[in-house]
């Protein structure tokens, strides 16, 4: 087999929103070959993750259980009208977060780009992610003490796989409705890879 189905990679991304979403880090395992490579771009300050990590324990640890202890009610979304898998690789998948910081009470709005790299695992007969790269190109952190803003940005957005059509008509009636939404009008568009070149 020389490309990954595209139904391995939809149910693989599927299974590691999962994951991270709900805080079930048992799941990495069956999405990452054992000695993935998880590396990370970071275009703000306002969120900090290690530049590289190796493994499934450790990934899981970073981008599930200490994830999950400082965020909840998570979710992400991949936003794009169509997956589409080049040889091993989904490049520059955008994606959208929602979610709540309850140690600042605050409301979190991130986006950026994911790029996944794919290699067949002949002992399990199984495609599985080798290379994980997250770019954040942007991260807002913004004051929710009740959960309102958190829960009016959640509603009504198909999850996790968001056309960015959707996105856009969503948070553009958002911004005109309710004016402590109106930042959202920065997250109206998926975000973009920073350049073709992000090493993995």
């Amino acid at each position: 087999m020389t490309t990954p189905p595209l139904a391995r990679c939809r149910s693989a991304l599927e299974t590691y929103l999962d994951a991270k979403d709900n805080t079930r880090a048992e799941r990495i395992a069956e999405v990452f070959a054992p000695d993935a490579v998880l590396t990370f771009s970071l275009a703000t300050s306002n969120i900090a993750f290690p530049a590289r990590t190796v493994g499934t324990a450790a990934i899981a640890r970073t981008l599930v259980s200490d994830f999950g202890a400082q965020y909840v009610q998570c979710r992400t979304y991949y936003v794009c009208d169509a997956l589409t898998v080049s040889g091993h690789e989904i490049e520059a998948l955008p994606w959208l977060v929602l979610m709540r910081e309850p140690a600042a009470d605050a409301l979190r709005v991130g986006h950026g780009v994911y790029r996944w790299t794919f290699g067949f695992d002949a002992a399990t007969d199984e495609w599985r992610v080798t290379h994980f790269h997250i770019h954040i190109a942007r991260m807002d952190v913004v004051p929710d003490p009740d959960g309102a803003l958190l829960a009016a940005l959640q509603d009504g957005l198909s999850y996790p796989w968001l056309t960015p059509a959707a996105l856009r008509e969503r948070f553009e009636t958002l911004a005109r409705s309710t004016p402590a939404l109106a930042f959202i009008h920065a997250f109206a568009a998926p975000a973009t890879s920073p350049s073709p070149d992000v090493s993995m």
